[in-house]
């Protein structure tokens, strides 16, 4: 049995005319495929004398391997005999751990209402429409983190569901508590009413729907949140086990 296989993905089907990525002046092979779409971002030791290179194409990670002669370039995952990927180890480091310090960057300087303690240790950002019930679900079922201190919910609103969304939205954004609006609304108590906002709180939404949109979301609620250094996503309303571990830990 070989010690190494090499599996070619189906990247290797994609490539056709597309813009230049490259800003350095790789080995040819590589060159070629940044000049198709790759964008390189770093170079990896590769055993058996194969040169790695962690690579993203159209927001995925990819790797590529040169062969020891320099004059070919493999697009795909290297497993071992096991079938360990050695791949990922490198996209870790060199793409999405980046992709994702990126995306938390974007999230902190969206527009968003603060549901909880500020000495929380740990903070979740929870795209939020005013008529989705599932978000409403979503509020009640992180209660007893959010009560204990333990979770701040940071709601990133978006009007994406109905006509008003968008004014009701920023109807919540721009209230003079958002936090005490956002839990009357959520709660049932006094459910929020559009009315017209200054430019600039509607301007806000405005680009929290870019966003939502930028990041390809498809659905209220989707919260991010950090295990480690990844950003992990969850679409809709969580179930119980994905909730505690959003949550980091069991219910207070």
């Amino acid at each position: 049995m070989p010690r190494f296989l090499l599996w070619c993905t189906s990247a290797c089907l994609l490539f056709g005319a597309f813009p230049v990525f490259a800003e350095e002046d790789w080995p040819a092979p590589v060159q070629a495929l940044t000049e198709q779409g790759l964008t390189i971002h770093g170079r990896f030791e590769a055993p058996d004398g194969l040169t790695g290179f962690a690579a993203s194409y159209q927001g995925g990670e990819v790797a590529i391997y040169l062969t020891p002669d320099g004059e070919h370039a493999i697009v795909g995952t290297l497993v071992d005999a096991e079938g360990n990927d050695l791949s990922d180890a490198a996209l870790d480091e060199w793409v999405r751990a980046p992709q994702d310090a990126a995306l938390w960057e974007k999230l902190e300087a969206s527009h968003w209402i603060v549901d909880g303690d500020d000495d929380a240790q740990r903070v979740l950002y929870t795209f939020t429409d005013p008529n989705c019930p599932y978000c409403k679900q979503f509020w009640d079922d992180t209660r007893p983190w959010v009560a204990a201190g333990e979770v701040q919910l940071r709601h990133i609103m978006v009007g994406i569901l109905a006509p008003d969304s968008p004014a009701k939205a920023a109807s919540l954004l721009g209230a003079d508590d958002p936090a005490a609006a956002l839990a009357a609304h959520s709660e049932g108590d006094a459910p929020i009413e559009a009315a017209a906002q200054p430019r600039d709180i509607e301007d806000r939404i405005y680009r929290n729907n870019q966003l939502f949109d930028e990041l390809n979301l498809l659905a209220t609620p989707t919260t991010l949140y950090k295990d480690g250094d990844r950003v992990v996503r969850l679409e809709g309303v969580p179930d119980e086990e994905k909730l505690v571990q959003a949550m980091g830990g069991e219910r207070p």
